[in-house]
């Protein structure tokens, strides 16, 4: 068994003593204070032990997901919940709560959930967000026939699974939710999965997985149709890029350490973010930064640490902190949501095509302007390909994309 997933009932119990004990002192979390070495061969998160993976390495035909569950509770903001909260997202990013009804957004993911609407259902609770419009699927669109129960080496999928939807409800409470289960994590039945998503009538697909260190695995035809906008997260490995955020098609999500402080937020990059140079995947005509031939990724960033989630399967129970670029990912699809505007998107074209303007994209998004990406090659190191803030590319770093959402202006 991976060693991950050995750990992980001992780190339940911790955690779950940790949220019945959320009066303690709030710290900010150790990846916003960049302590990891950029020349580092392990990402920041396991180099440290801040978190451990609970979808194990795969080989190639297969795919990770991408949350990452934390050691410790290390940021209490409400009794019993530990992490940031729907308010965290909605004051940083400035969501209008009041649009996104109608607009559907796609979750893709792998094996069944059996508690996902029971879950997201006290999350919304929790958090006052309504009653969920959510639907669940299998990959060949029936509400029934669900694929085999995450379990074994995918136990992992279904903590993915409820932080999707969740993460897409924090943002878009009245964006209608449909959860598509691919019958394994095997990027044939994921595809399969892709392509229900968008018959079943999506507009926003938003994928928390990847190929890990590989840039074609899966067909692009899955991930390119008219009028839906395909969203997917840039990895926890730190420098480097995976499919289906490689590809041009697709909207590529980085992540940040969001700190918050009363009504005071303050961003920097997630060191275990990916970013780069997506070698081998033709540069798409809307993007002309200087330093890499191939797509560069990433297009836009959101929160990818610290964040609170509710879980009750397997041997997860109860509120948990999570971090990772899957949390970024269904963020931004959710905003998507809310801009009602998927039909007119290509990919990211209208973000990078919006920066050729320094006035309107600095309105529209964020800038982020400190930190960087763990394992920077030593030739990248202090450019804008591994390190925000340089000013190479106007407010443009690859880790952090273009920045995080400020309303929907950008989408």
């Amino acid at each position: 068994m991976n060693a991950s997933l050995k750990l992980l009932a001992p780190l339940c119990t911790a955690l779950a003593v940790a949220a019945c004990n959320a009066g303690g002192s709030s710290t900010v979390p150790a990846a916003a204070g960049q302590t990891a070495s950029a020349t580092s061969s392990l990402p920041h998160w396991k180099a440290t032990g801040e978190a451990v993976q609970v979808c194990p390495d795969v080989p190639r035909g297969y795919a990770q997901c991408d949350v990452l569950l934390q050691v410790k509770n290390i940021h209490p903001n409400a009794a019993g919940v530990a992490g940031l909260v729907p308010s965290d997202f909605q004051g940083r990013y400035d969501t209008p709560s009041t649009r996104g009804s109608g607009q559907i957004v796609a979750i893709v993911d792998a094996y069944d959930n059996p508690n996902a609407a029971s879950d997201l259902a006290e999350y919304r609770s929790e958090f006052g967000l309504g009653t969920a419009n959510f639907y669940k699927y299998n990959q060949d669109g029936q509400q029934s026939n669900y694929p085999s129960e995450c379990s074994g080496s995918g136990t992992g999928w279904c903590l993915e699974d409820d932080l999707d939807i969740e993460m897409v409800s924090a943002v878009c409470p009245l964006c209608t939710i449909y959860l598509i289960e691919a019958n394994t994590n095997g990027t044939s039945d994921l595809e399969t999965a892709e392509a229900q998503a968008v018959t079943l009538g999506a507009h926003i697909v938003s994928n928390s997985w990847g190929c890990t260190g590989s840039n074609d695995c899966l067909d692009t035809s899955y991930f390119d149709s008219p009028g839906v906008v395909y969203l997917a997260s840039a990895g926890d490995g730190a420098y480097g890029t995976q499919a289906p955020a490689a590809l041009a098609s697709v909207v590529s999500v980085g992540g940040t350490v969001l700190s918050v402080s009363g009504s005071q937020y303050t961003e920097t990059v997630w060191p275990d973010s990916g970013a780069g140079c997506a070698s081998g995947i033709t540069k798409p005509s809307w993007q002309h930064d200087p330093k890499c031939t191939y797509r560069t990724d990433n297009d836009v960033s959101a929160v990818a640490n610290n964040v609170a989630e509710y879980d009750t399967y397997g041997p997860y129970k109860g509120w948990l902190t999570v971090e990772g670029t899957s949390i970024a990912s269904p963020l931004v699809g959710g905003i998507y949501g809310l801009a009602e505007n998927a039909s007119k998107q290509n990919a990211a074209e209208n973000i990078w095509t919006l920066a050729k303007k320094a006035k309107k994209i600095a309105k529209a998004l964020h800038a982020i302007t400190s930190g960087f990406v763990a394992k920077c090659p030593a030739s990248l190191k202090g450019t804008y390909l591994c390190e925000a803030g340089t000013g190479e590319y106007g407010q443009y770093s690859a880790p952090t994309g273009w920045g995080t959402p400020d309303g929907i202006k950008a989408f």
